[in-house]
């Protein structure tokens, strides 16, 4: 089901992240995939489940193949496609291919620089930007390739991009929100969100799209985490009294603290938007845990995938 239909029906849509293994999917039939072992954690709570595309440019299984393995176990997956990686035939071509496969959403992305990762040596593409690769999207929704071409049986995804509501100056940030819709974005998730006003801010602002948002979130995991975010990736503030807060406890009470941080965030943020993404780098038990907690209506998780 595409998320789109979701937010059409006014559920509060959530979704989680899982990252491929940095290997294959095994091809015995016994042995469970990392992304769905780590999806299973989650069953019966989210609507979809975001697969990361080689993130922070450090090479893994490649997102469809992860995608398809999680839609074989009952999962609604939305397939992450970065512009990093492949040129407009390579980019064009998967996307076919994914909705060939039965991938019914897609997240489309830059994608971070390879000087991030792991093959720092390795030649950044970046053949289109994502506005760029949103509009091709939605072209070959209109049934043709970027160039014209007619093609067959055209793929019906829903296109979600992203956006940064910490992003200063924020008109900037409005500005490439509405080059994406204008060229096709159906909905957003945004990225890690912990100050409220400045969520609030955002959320007035964007308003006027009239498009659903996602608001996203990351545990903060210790004080060092914080620190890290503030120093080294652009666009995200964690405030001190976050890091102070999840520094007030030992290490081994620090998945309970960090939850129930979470748990206050989203309780204070779920009435200004349409549904959350979490992005939980290896603590979606956490997830699962905070799920259990948190008072979104019965209804509007009725139809929750893999349960």
């Amino acid at each position: 089901m595409k998320l789109t239909e979701l937010f059409d029906r006014g559920e509060f849509v959530v979704t989680s992240e899982v990252g491929p293994a940095k290997g294959t999917v095994p091809r015995d039939k016994n042995i469970q995939p990392a992304c769905v072992r780590e999806a299973q954690m989650l069953k019966g709570r989210i609507h979809g489940v975001n697969v990361t595309d080689n993130q922070s440019a450090v090479m893994k299984l490649g997102s469809m193949a992860a995608c398809v393995k999680l839609k074989e176990k009952g999962f609604e997956p939305i397939y992450q496609l970065t512009c990093r990686d492949r040129n407009r035939i390579a980019l064009q071509s998967d996307i076919l291919t994914a909705y060939s496969l039965g991938i019914d959403n897609m997240l489309l992305l830059t994608g971070d620089h390879t000087s991030l990762g792991d093959h720092k040596e390795a030649k950044n593409v970046f053949d289109l930007d994502s506005v760029q690769l949103i509009k091709i999207a939605a072209g070959l929704k209109q049934g043709h390739d970027m160039i014209g071409n007619e093609i067959l049986h055209p793929p019906d995804m829903a296109i979600g991009a992203v956006a940064n509501p910490n992003f200063e100056p924020l008109d900037l940030q409005l500005i490439k929100m509405e080059k994406k819709i204008a060229a096709g974005a159906e909905f957003f998730q945004t990225q890690a969100v912990y100050d409220i006003k400045v969520f609030e801010r955002f959320i007035k602002a964007a308003e006027q799209f009239g498009r659903p948002i996602q608001a996203g979130v990351v545990f903060l995991k210790s004080p060092g985490m914080g620190k890290y975010m503030n120093a080294n990736v652009s666009g995200i503030q964690v405030p001190q009294e976050w890091i102070d807060e999840i520094g007030s406890v030992a290490t081994a009470d620090r998945k309970k603290k960090a939850s129930e941080m979470m748990g206050r965030l989203i309780k204070e943020i779920q009435p200004m938007c349409q549904g959350i993404h979490f992005m939980p780098l290896g603590w979606s038990d956490v997830v699962a845990e905070l799920l259990d907690d948190i008072a979104i209506p019965t209804s509007r998780m009725a139809s929750a995938v893999g349960g």
